[in-house]
């Protein structure tokens, strides 16, 4: 021990609380305000680019996108700014925002930043669910029983791929894709 007065790994003496006190004290009580933001109809994918969270809205075929930190509305794309029919899931690959519409079979590609549409592009019937592998766009094709994997690049057909019946979800674990099959009862694919 030092001298009377000397600071010690804790910080200085007479300090209420130190670095390992604090990691310990329970945070999430604050953290449960139950604030909600409002969205269009029937959300239903979400994802974040970093700075702003992208919400799928299939009731009403358009993308909210939201500030992060405050949940105030950045702008909301449509039609009109060519999302698809039945916008199901959504993905982030560390530069664009890609969008798998159920309804149309195909994935649309925007530009994070802004929200410009930057290509749509087909895949198989029903896209649900869709994921980033570092390379290419994953879909998982509901109602083709397959995966579509396309180049994010410039979003170029790579390959389709069988799955078991109705995959829904698609994920990425850094070597394989992992794909949840609705109706093969317990079963996830694995590619």
């Amino acid at each position: 021990m030092g001298p009377p007065g000397a600071a010690g790994a804790a910080g200085p003496p007479g300090a209420s609380l130190n670095p390992l006190q604090i990691a310990l004290l329970r945070w999430w009580e604050a953290n449960e305000s139950g604030i909600t933001y409002n969205v269009g109809d029937y959300p239903y994918g979400i994802c974040f680019d970093g700075e702003n969270i992208w919400v799928t809205n299939r009731g009403d075929d358009t993308v909210t996108k939201l500030k992060a930190s405050d949940g105030s509305l950045v702008d909301t794309y449509d039609a009109a700014d060519g999302i698809g029919d039945a916008p199901w899931d959504i993905c982030f690959d560390g530069e664009n925002i890609w969008v798998a519409n159920a309804n149309d079979d195909t994935v649309t590609k925007l530009l994070a930043s802004d929200g410009t549409v930057l290509g749509t592009y087909p895949v198989g019937a029903g896209p649900h669910g869709i994921c980033f592998d570092g390379e290419n766009i994953w879909t998982a094709n509901y109602y083709s029983n397959n995966v579509t994997k396309l180049r994010a690049s410039d979003g170029s057909f790579v390959g389709t791929y069988g799955v078991g019946t109705q995959p829904s979800g698609i994920c990425f674990d850094g070597a394989n894709i992992w794909v949840t099959n609705f109706f093969t009862p317990g079963t996830v694919s694995k590619h």
